[in-house]
Order: C-alpha cells, then sequence, then structure tokens
C-alpha cells in the first residue's frame, strides 16, 4: 500500500523498474516538492539543505543547478554574492561552496528564514549574511555591489522579476560585468529591462526557463 497526497495505491508486487516509473509518475502529477536538495560541488559538495514546506517555495533542481553553475565556473571564486528570493537557500549556499568571497542571502517567509538561520549555523560560515524581510525594502540598505545575482521570484509574482532588477540598477548594488541568474515559468517571456543588459546564457528544461544576463555600464 502506498499513500501519497491523500490517495490509497493498492498494486501487485511490481518489477523494480515498474516500480520506479510508476513512482515517478505519481511525483509529475502531484508536483510534489523534494524534501532536501543537494550541493553539487565545492567544499560542501554532497551536504543535504533540507526544503520547508512553505507557500510559493519551489528550490531549483539540481539538474537545472549543475547547467547553471558550469555557465558560472570563471565566475564563483571571488564573487559577491546576493540571493535575492532564497527559499532553500541552495543557490547561495552552492556559490558559497564554490569559493564566493561573501554570500548576502534574502528571505521573506519567516519559517523558511528560520530553516536558513539553522542551515547557516552548521554550515559554520563566516561570510554568509542572512537578512529576513521584503527584498524590495533591503535592497536601498546593503553595505556592496555585488557581481553574481540570483532572482528567483515566486511564479505568482512575475513583476518582481523586473522591480528588483530596476532596483538594483537605482541604488548602484551591481558591479560592472555583474552576472544576473533569472528564471520564470512556461508560457511566460522576460524582457530585460534596460539595454545595459544582454543575454549571456538561455536555456529551458522542462516547463522552466532559466538564463544568465550580464550588465555592462560601458557598452
Amino acid at each position: 500500500m502506498v499513500i501519497i497526497s491523500g490517495t490509497i495505491c493498492y498494486q501487485k508486487a511490481p518489477s523494480s523498474v515498474q516500480t520506479h516509473s510508476r513512482i515517478c509518475d505519481i511525483f509529475k502529477v502531484n508536483k510534489i516538492k523534494p524534501t532536501q536538495v543537494r550541493i553539487i560541488a565545492g567544499q560542501w559538495r554532497g551536504r543535504r539543505i533540507p526544503v520547508p514546506d512553505a507557500e510559493g517555495l519551489r528550490p531549483t533542481p539540481d539538474r537545472i543547478r549543475e547547467t547553471l553553475f558550469n555557465w558560472l565556473a570563471d565566475e564563483c571564486r571571488g564573487a559577491t554574492v546576493l540571493d535575492c528570493f532564497s527559499g532553500s537557500g541552495v543557490l547561495g549556499f552552492e556559490a558559497c561552496s564554490r569559493g564566493a568571497k561573501s554570500v548576502t542571502i534574502i528571505e521573506k517567509n519567516g519559517f523558511a528564514w528560520k530553516n536558513l538561520q539553522t542551515q547557516v549555523q552548521l554550515l559554520e560560515s563566516d561570510n554568509i549574511e542572512l537578512l529576513c524581510g521584503d527584498v524590495l525594502d533591503l535592497v536601498p540598505q546593503l553595505s556592496r555591489s555585488y557581481s553574481l545575482v540570483f532572482i528567483d521570484p515566486p511564479y505568482a509574482l512575475p513583476e518582481l522579476r523586473t522591480l528588483v532588477l530596476d532596483s538594483l540598477l537605482t541604488y548602484g548594488k551591481l558591479t560592472d560585468g555583474a552576472r544576473i541568474y533569472l528564471e520564470w515559468p512556461q508560457g511566460e517571456s522576460f524582457e530585460l529591462p534596460s539595454s545595459d543588459f544582454h543575454w549571456l546564457k538561455q536555456k529551458k528544461a522542462g516547463s522552466v526557463h532559466y538564463a544568465i544576463a550580464e550588465w555592462r555600464l560601458s557598452r
């Protein structure tokens, strides 16, 4: 007997291949979120990070993160990183694991933020800054500019992508040549808000579009 999302399924004992296939199908239909994600590389390689059950939290899948950080292979070491909608924290933690100089993590959801506090303590890192609040309120107060920024808001609030980019520009929080990661769902499009931005990489995985843009004032 298997109980998933309130559904009880009785099955004959299938082969291991059939079992794996059926479980994968059930997870796809019910869109069950992972309970953990892993750090892929660097000093914390293989470390499992819990995913809190918070509304709108949607951790970037391992496959997409692996591609993303392959793109950023030469950018992480020594980077100043801003993770604007941190959720599980795995993007910021991955960057830190790969040698980022500093990582600022922002999360508005109190439950998710408490989980982030716990993880930062367990990682015992002194170069992670954790902030709780609305990113648009916090950007003007940030003490540095950033060379690598992750902007992955809840899909229900797509306008935040542009609003956060505009705020980072208005308050001078991007270094020249900064890389910005953006993610949006299938069926939507996203246009960069200024000619000072240009796309470096774009890709689609399943129902997710993801990309890296560069900002250069001198272009």
